[in-house]
């Protein structure tokens, strides 16, 4: 399997990509304070085959990269993440351009923050994405309209303690979703808080599976 090689910002992100050997894709988007290599190793374990694209967030909060910026701990700049949306999903679109990428077939795969704007993907920008791997997201904002999320599946992961994702917002977040007519399957990680654990991990690789078969 080739290495992973910088694509530079050419894109307008800096980014890599590592190729696949099959059709799917996955869009690989890192927590606050991680960049484009944080969430490489994670994506070959939970779907060897697919090919990786992961961006680095462009926003800076103490020094550490994020999707977007944030008003205080729970509290988001929402009109800079929908702005910030716009932009990653252009990048999304000329990335699958640039790397010959089925467009038909990309999952995000986003923690933490990186859920968050994976989140805002869906509601924003329908028909996008085929799939997202949610792992311990909150609600960013209401939609003012209901998306189309026919055909989309998602996968919400949340600890059972986790602070940063309250269980309303995440129970609201996955009604929103199956609203839109997105094939949802929520799990919740007994005693587990922010960080992943290993069964978030097993759980996640046998959704992808189930999603993009055995070779992906």
């Amino acid at each position: 399997m080739d290495q992973p090689a910088s694509a530079g910002s050419d894109l307008g992100f800096v980014h890599l990509f590592e190729p696949g050997v099959g059709p799917w894709t996955l869009l690989l988007l890192h927590g606050t304070g991680g960049d484009e290599h944080d969430l490489i190793g994670l994506g070959r374990r939970l779907a060897p085959g697919a090919a990786l694209v992961s961006p680095r967030g462009k926003v800076l909060e103490d020094g550490m990269p994020r999707f977007f910026r944030r008003l205080a701990v729970g509290r988001l700049d929402i009109p800079d993440l929908l702005e910030r949306t716009d932009e990653l999903a252009d990048f999304l679109e000329a990335a699958v351009r640039a790397h010959r990428l089925d467009p038909g077939r990309v999952v995000a795969v986003g923690f933490s923050n990186g859920a968050n704007i994976a989140v805002s993907l869906l509601l924003r920008r329908s028909g996008l994405l085929r799939g997202a791997l949610l792992l311990r997201p909150m609600l960013p904002y209401e939609p003012e309209l209901v998306p189309d999320l026919t055909g989309t599946d998602v996968l919400v992961a949340t600890g059972e303690g986790d602070v940063h994702s309250p269980a309303e917002q995440t129970a609201r977040l996955v009604e929103i979703l199956r609203d839109a007519g997105a094939a949802v399957t929520a799990s919740t990680e007994p005693g587990a808080g922010h960080a992943l654990t290993a069964g978030d991990l097993a759980r996640s690789a046998r959704w992808l599976t189930d999603l993009m078969g055995p070779t992906a």
